[in-house]
């Protein structure tokens, strides 16, 4: 395989999980969880200050969710994923989906201007030869995934948003093993993550 740049053919196109509004002014935004679950009910900020360093770590989670978006679809465009294995990569794209909708609406919420997804990712697709070869960077991918919400989880101070981050947080480990199982790896290398 050559390298190449992934560009997103359109725009993405999210389902909106905004469903959260207190009381019509929104100073910190609630954060709808994953899936359809219960939202978290969002607090005043006005003894935690503007809310820019909470904007900041969601626009840097919001940043990594389109670029794993893109990664997934370099791996299902890629011709190297079996029948059984690509479905499983596209649920995970829909899940970065699912994250990324949930970032953007909270950014906003809290009066933020969300980032943009990149016109272009550079990956490194000349070492991609194989299934394995994507899964491994896929499964690097999310390990990095899960290390930044880690340690995101502490930095913010609208709790409610580390609760989600956390939230979050669980469903990229859990991506991470499931890809350390198919590459034939122990799904859960240690007790620790770090």
């Amino acid at each position: 395989m050559t390298s190449r740049i992934f560009v997103p053919s359109q725009r993405l196109a999210l389902p909106s999980r905004r469903n959260v509004v207190a009381g019509g002014v929104l100073s910190a935004a609630a954060v709808a969880l994953l899936g359809g679950r219960d939202a978290l009910a969002a607090k005043n900020t006005a003894a935690k200050g503007d809310g820019q360093g909470d904007i900041a770590i969601l626009n840097a989670a919001l940043a990594a969710e389109y670029q794993a978006i893109a990664a997934y679809q370099v791996g299902a465009e890629s011709g190297l994923l079996t029948a059984s294995v690509k479905p499983l990569a596209l649920q995970f794209q829909g899940h970065h989906k699912a994250h990324a909708d949930v970032l953007a609406g909270t950014v906003q919420k809290l009066g933020g201007k969300p980032v943009a997804a990149k016109a272009k990712y550079d990956f490194p697709l000349e070492k991609l030869k194989t299934q394995a070869d994507v899964l491994q960077f896929a499964a690097g991918l999310e390990k990095g995934a899960v290390s930044a919400y880690l340690g995101a989880v502490p930095k913010f101070d609208d709790r409610a948003l580390s609760h989600a981050a956390a939230s979050i947080l669980g469903d990229e480990a859990m991506h991470w093993a499931v890809l350390r199982q198919a590459l034939g790896e122990q799904p859960v290398p240690a007790a620790f993550v770090g």
